[in-house]
């Protein structure tokens, strides 16, 4: 019993540290925008540096990690395109049409996503319970929307929202990848294929270009710690968490992240939140809460 909570304790600490990490992705994606990067270029430069750095210490640690069965060749297209670079890019591009608060709030309406999708892949029952988490949510996101003016528009909303799909879609396709394979092998493909995918988009010339008007060794070093810090560190904390706790519990979790992404938000950017907005975020994280507590 004591090593099972001690496993669990580890996993939520691991969890908790990835939601950490992603909540710093505001500060890099702002800092590389103002450089005339766009969200597709700086997600690509994100998911190449870190696939890398998977691949060389699947090489150095255990080469047999890259084995996978060709029958699971569609999950890793899923995980790879379908969540981390759908997701990214999403994210990515919401947060320079929003607040960083409000991106990374409608980004976490990805629990809400996971208990869809669980009643529509997994044959899960739709609570009472689970029904009144989607109205909170739907409430949550009315009041962000409709009544922040000047903050979010429409498209941003629908961007943001898409961007929670395209996460949710990691914890989904995830569990199912770990019930086969280790984390790192998990970890590693999901970045390989996503910064594959990324260079048919990201119009590599134009970064070559953008990045030599910049002091090499500081650009360099920025892109390095862009990828370790929003995305190699944590999500390989998150893939090795999922691993021991349920999809559900992962997603509460992690939603450290909107606070910390609202604390750098208003530290570093001065960013406000109106009354409204703040309200909708309450019922939004209130949802998430009522979503993945446990009956007695």
């Amino acid at each position: 019993m004591k090593k099972k909570n001690g496993t669990s304790l580890r996993a939520a600490l691991l969890i908790v540290l990835a939601g950490t990490l992603w909540g710093s992705m505001g500060v890099f994606v702002r800092t590389f925008s103002s450089y005339g990067f766009s969200a597709m270029q700086i997600a690509s430069m994100r998911l190449t540096v870190s696939a890398l750095l998977f691949t060389v210490l699947m090489l150095c640690r255990d080469r047999r990690g890259f084995r996978i069965a060709a029958r699971d060749i569609p999950l890793f297209l899923g995980i790879g395109l379908g969540s981390v670079l759908f997701f990214t890019v999403c994210y990515f591009k919401a947060i320079g049409m929003m607040p960083l608060s409000i991106a990374a709030i409608l980004l976490y309406t990805s629990p809400i996503w996971v208990t869809l999708m669980s009643v529509v892949f997994f044959r899960e029952k739709l609570t009472l319970r689970r029904v009144l988490a989607l109205l909170l949510a739907f409430g949550g996101c009315v009041l962000v929307s409709g009544l922040s003016r000047g903050g979010l528009t429409p498209t941003g909303l629908l961007v943001g929202l898409c961007a929670g799909i395209g996460y949710a879609l990691y914890s989904i396709l995830g569990t199912v990848a770990l019930r086969r394979y280790e984390p790192l092998t998990v970890t590693a493909y999901s970045f390989i294929i996503s910064s594959v995918g990324s260079w048919f988009f990201c119009r590599p010339a134009e970064i070559l270009s953008l990045a030599s008007a910049r002091s090499p060794l500081p650009f360099i070093l920025l892109v390095l710690t862009l990828s370790v810090v929003t995305a190699a560190a944590p999500y390989l904390c998150y893939t090795l968490g999922l691993k021991h706790t349920s999809a559900s519990k992962a997603a509460i979790l992690a939603t450290v992240e909107p606070m910390v992404a609202t604390l750098l938000g208003v530290v570093v950017f001065r960013e406000q939140l109106s009354l409204s907005s703040a309200l909708g975020i309450v019922l939004i994280l209130s949802a998430i809460v009522l979503l993945n507590m446990r009956s007695k």
